[in-house]
Parts: C-alpha cells; sequence; structure tokens
C-alpha cells in the first residue's frame, strides 16, 4: 500500500482539489497492482508548490536557475522495496499545470495526475537522460496513466 502525506504551500491548489489527499490515494489505488505495493508500507512525500518556491529548490539542488513543472528526489539511488520503504519527495507546481487558466477541471486533474506518475516513476528509479531509458519511461508512465484515467473515469 502506497501513503502519499500531501503538504500544500500555494492556496490555488485548493481552489482545483477539494480533498487533496483523497485525490492521490485513489491515483494510487488505480496502479497497476505491481505499483501497489500489496502487504507493504510504501510512503511518499507530496508537496503541492508554485513557480517561485520550485524555482527556488530547482536552483539549491540541481543549480538550475529556473522554474519547473516537478521535482522528484528519491530517498536513494536504488530503491528496495521492503515492508517499510520511504520512496522520496515529489514537488509540483500550480502554475505549470493551470495554463490555460480556461481549463476545466477534468484537464486540469489530468495533467496532474500524468505529472505525479512521472515523479512517482522517478522515486522508483526511472529517468530520461539518455534516449533509451527515455522511451522506456514514456512506456511506463503512458501505462500508468491509460490504466488510472480508466480507473477514475
Amino acid at each position: 500500500m502506497i501513503n502519499v502525506n500531501v503538504f500544500s504551500e500555494e492556496k490555488a491548489w485548493s481552489k482545483r482539489l477539494k480533498n487533496k489527499s483523497l485525490f492521490f490515494k485513489k491515483i494510487c489505488k488505480a496502479l497497476p497492482k505491481k505499483y501497489q505495493f500489496s502487504n507493504k508500507k510504501v510512503s511518499l512525500s507530496l508537496l503541492l508548490s508554485n513557480n517561485i518556491n520550485i524555482k527556488r529548490l530547482n536552483k539549491n539542488f540541481r543549480n538550475k536557475n529556473r522554474s519547473t513543472d516537478i521535482l522528484s528526489f528519491p530517498s536513494s539511488k536504488k530503491i528496495r522495496i521492503t515492508k517499510n520503504t520511504y520512496l522520496g519527495d515529489i514537488i509540483i507546481s500550480y502554475e505549470y499545470l493551470d495554463k490555460p487558466k480556461s481549463q476545466d477541471l477534468k484537464l486540469f486533474k489530468e495533467k496532474v495526475i500524468k505529472l505525479f506518475i512521472h515523479g512517482f516513476l522517478h522515486l522508483l528509479g526511472f529517468d530520461h537522460r539518455k534516449n533509451n531509458d527515455y522511451y522506456k519511461m514514456l512506456r511506463e508512465e503512458d501505462i500508468l496513466y491509460k490504466r488510472v484515467i480508466s480507473k477514475l473515469n
């Protein structure tokens, strides 16, 4: 079972996601069995942030002085899922997802799901630095996204 500890430092998130913890819990329950980690306590932290704070984190930890849509910080280089595993931290910027501002709630949530899955895969060791790794991660991301969307709709 995956436990997502959700924190928010940007008030705008509450306008789009009324019960943030429940929303991400439903995403995790909709993942394929191999990512649900039955009989194990797997957790991660999710910070729902904004461009200003994510830019600061990106500068401090990655030496890139710009905002980005998502940052993932795995707890270790090689993740081994044991009985009690902390995967790491994900930070998502609200402004990146809220474009265009005229988008409906359904599209906004779909973008959040896709980005969360992307960050989740990073915590599990997926990467996209090399072309081969990029395509492998993209395929897995697509599989998970389709599965989650079909279960939530």
